[in-house]
């Protein structure tokens, strides 16, 4: 029963992502638009939580400079933002702009309904205790090998 509703759940915010990524409107400018391998992109790089070009490349099996075109028309269309980093002024770490968020950010408005709704149905001890476990599977259960 849990992998059904996990499934669920994580097919409910996948489709959520689609439908918005299918729902684009043709008339706006093609060279704004985005496409289905770019938001892929934005995505790996938001989910990586700041990564370098070079740490965005490994983790999606991308030659540098394929990673670094990808990068760079992302920059152009302003849906990523190239920020310095303060420990190393060498280094550039790659952050979803608020226009990606905007435009894409459905699934997070989504999750934020969401616990909208579990807070306006489940009481507060059930609450807590939700949250300690999806707390344990996203930090012990699911940490990256």
């Amino acid at each position: 029963m849990i992998f059904k509703h996990f499934s669920g759940i994580y097919n409910k915010f996948r489709m959520h992502l689609y439908m918005k990524v299918f729902s684009q409107n043709p008339g706006d400018s093609s060279k704004e638009r985005l496409s289905a391998i770019e938001i892929l992109c934005v995505e790996l790089i938001h989910a990586l939580d700041r990564p370098t070009i070079n740490e965005f490349a490994k983790f999606a099996g991308l030659s540098a400079p394929n990673a670094a075109y990808k990068v760079n028309s992302l920059l152009k269309k302003g849906y990523i933002k190239r920020v310095q980093s303060e420990v190393d002024k060498r280094e550039y770490h790659l952050e979803v702009s608020g226009k990606y968020l905007d435009i894409y950010g459905i699934t997070y408005q989504y999750v934020a309904e969401l616990s909208e709704k579990i807070k306006e149905r489940f009481p507060q001890e059930d609450i807590e205790k939700l949250e300690g476990i999806l707390a344990i599977v996203d930090e012990e259960l699911m940490a990256e090998k």
